[in-house]
C-alpha cells in the first residue's frame, strides 16, 4: 500500500475508530498510571505518574499534570517534578504513585519515592504557587521516612481544616499534617486492615512484594480518601493481584471503618488498578489505570474515567468499564480562545514536550497522526483559523468535520515559531473536530496552539 493511498484510507477512518475505540483511555500520547484527579475552581487537574515506553517492570522517572474543563478534552501541562526534585530520592526511578492539593494559595505534590538511606519508598512532598510548578522539596528529606509498604499517599482535609496523610501497601497508615502541609503534627497510626468487617473477608492471594500466596483481607494498597456530608470514605486498590477496586466507610477519620463491597473489576491489562473518585461540576467521576493503550500492560498503564452516580442512601455502586468513558461533557469547547495543541480526547501517533513550566507543545508529528477534539461549538461558524507552529520537513494539517476538510494548513520547513492563517468552510453548531496531518516520511513539523476567528 502507498503512502497516499494509506492516508486516503486513514481520512476515512478516523470517525469510526473514534466510536470503536472510545476515549478510554483518556491520555494516548504517553503512559498515566495511578491518575489523582483534584478539582479546583472550573478545572479539573489530573496529576499522574508516568511509566516510560520501553518499561519492562516499573520504570518512572517523573510526574505528569494534565488539565480539563469539559471532562472529554485533556491538556497536557508538562512535567512539573521528577525524582530530581528530591535529592534523597533514588534518581532517575521509582518515581511512584502521588496525590496533590491546593492549599491558602500553595500547592502541595505529596510522592511516594525511593528513600535512597533507608532503600525503601518514603513520602516527599513538593510546594508551588501554581499547580503546573515549578515544585521544589519542601523540607529536603522524606517527610515520612522509607519504611515496607510506605508507598501511595492520599492528602485529605477535613471540614474542621486538619489535614491528613494516608499511605500504605500490605497495611495502612496515617498522619494528621501540620497548618504548613509539610510536617506530622501526630504520630503515625496503623489501621487495622486484617479487620474483615472493615476492608473485607480474607481470601487467598498473591502478594507480588512477597512473592508467595497469602490470606489478605480486601486492602492492598492505594487509599484514596475524601468526606461525603457527614460520612468519611476511603476507597482502594482490593484482593491482592491482580486487584480490583474495594471501598469502606466510616462515621470518624479515625473509624471505625466498615467495608462496603466491590466497585470496580480487574483492570483490563493490568495487575494493579489505582485510582481514585471526585465529585466535578454536579456529577461524581470515577478515576483508574488499565493497560489498554497500544504495546501497554502492567508495567505501561494509562488512566481512565468513568461516570457513576452515589446510590440513594450514600453508598457507591459497581461500576462498569467502559472504552467510551464520559458520554456527555460538562460543557462545549469554545475554539475561538486559543486552544492548545496539546489538547485531545483522542489521538494517534502522537507525542507531547517533556518540559517543567507552562509552555508546550505537540512533537513527533508524522503523516498519518491525528487528533480529535469533542463537543467543538462553532457557534455561527468561523471564517478563518490560525495556528502557530515551526516545521522540520514541513507537512499539512487538514482541520476536519467527519468526512468534511473545513480547514488546510500548509506547513513549510521554517523551523522559528510562526502564526499560519487559512479560510474555514462554513460550519456551524457543535461538532467532533479531527486534525490530520499530512506529509512525507519524516517528521513533519511541531504544533503550539490554534484558534478559529469569526
Amino acid at each position: 500500500m502507498n503512502r497516499k493511498t494509506s492516508i486516503a484510507l486513514t481520512a476515512g477512518l478516523i470517525s469510526s475508530m473514534f466510536s470503536l475505540y472510545g476515549q478510554n483511555p483518556i491520555i494516548q500520547t504517553c503512559y498515566t498510571p495511578d491518575p489523582a484527579p483534584y478539582v479546583h475552581g472550573d478545572t479539573l487537574y489530573l496529576f499522574t505518574d508516568h511509566d516510560e515506553d520501553d518499561a519492562q517492570y516499573f520504570k518512572m522517572k517523573d510526574w505528569l499534570l494534565f488539565t480539563t474543563t469539559d471532562m472529554v478534552n485533556w491538556t497536557f501541562r508538562g512535567v512539573p517534578m521528577s525524582t530530581a526534585t528530591f535529592k534523597w530520592a533514588k534518581q532517575g526511578d521509582n518515581a511512584w504513585a502521588a496525590q496533590a492539593i491546593e492549599r491558602d494559595g500553595k500547592w502541595y505534590w505529596y510522592v511516594a519515592a525511593e528513600d535512597t538511606t533507608k532503600h525503601l519508598h518514603g513520602i516527599g512532598v513538593g510546594v508551588a504557587d501554581r499547580p503546573e510548578g515549578p515544585y521544589k522539596d519542601a523540607i529536603g528529606k522524606p517527610l515520612v521516612p522509607g519504611d515496607f509498604g510506605f508507598i501511595d499517599p492520599s492528602v485529605f482535609i477535613d471540614d474542621d481544616g486538619q489535614a491528613y496523610l494516608f499511605w500504605g501497601n500490605n497495611g495502612l497508615w496515617y498522619a494528621k499534617l501540620g497548618r504548613d502541609m509539610i510536617s506530622l503534627e501526630s504520630e503515625i497510626m496503623k489501621v487495622d486492615t486484617d479487620s474483615e468487617s472493615a476492608f473485607g473477608p480474607h481470601v487467598l492471594k498473591h502478594d507480588w512484594q512477597l512473592n508467595k500466596d497469602i490470606m489478605k483481607t480486601g486492602y492492598e494498597e492505594g487509599p484514596w480518601v475524601y468526606k461525603r456530608g457527614d460520612t468519611y470514605y476511603i476507597e482502594y486498590a482490593a484482593g491482592g493481584v491482580p486487584e480490583h477496586m474495594a471501598y469502606s466507610t466510616a462515621k470518624s477519620i479515625n473509624g471505625p471503618w466498615t467495608y462496603r463491597g466491590r466497585v470496580m473489576d480487574e483492570a483490563h491489562g493490568s495487575f494493579t488498578i489505582h485510582g481514585g473518585s471526585v465529585e466535578f461540576k454536579g456529577r461524581n467521576f470515577m478515576f483508574y489505570h488499565n493497560g489498554a493503550l497500544p504495546n501497554g500492560g502492567g508495567f505501561r498503564r494509562s488512566s481512565c474515567v468513568e461516570e457513576f452516580t452515589f446510590n440513594a442512601d450514600g453508598s457507591i455502586p459497581h461500576i462498569p468499564f467502559t472504552k467510551e468513558g464520559v458520554k456527555k461533557p460538562v460543557m462545549n469547547l469554545n475554539p475561538y480562545e486559543r486552544v492548545e495543541a496539546e489538547t485531545m480526547a483522542n489521538s494517534y501517533g502522537l507525542k507531547t514536550d517533556r518540559q517543567a513550566g507552562k509552555d508546550h507543545w505537540l512533537t513527533r508529528i508524522y503523516n498519518g497522526s491525528w487528533q480529535t477534539l469533542r463537543s467543538v461549538d462553532f457557534g455561527n461558524g468561523a471564517s478563518s483559523i490560525t495556528v502557530c507552529v515551526r516545521g522540520k520537513s514541513g507537512g499539512t494539517m487538514e482541520f476536519r468535520v467527519g468526512d468534511k476538510v473545513i480547514a488546510t494548513i500548509n506547513v513549510s520547513s521554517n523551523k522559528e515559531w510562526h502564526n499560519i492563517s487559512a479560510p474555514v468552510e462554513k460550519i456551524n453548531g457543535v461538532h467532533n473536530l479531527t486534525i490530520l496531518y499530512r506529509g512525507d516520511d519524516e517528521e513533519l513539523f511541531e504544533f503550539d496552539w490554534w484558534k478559529m476567528n469569526k
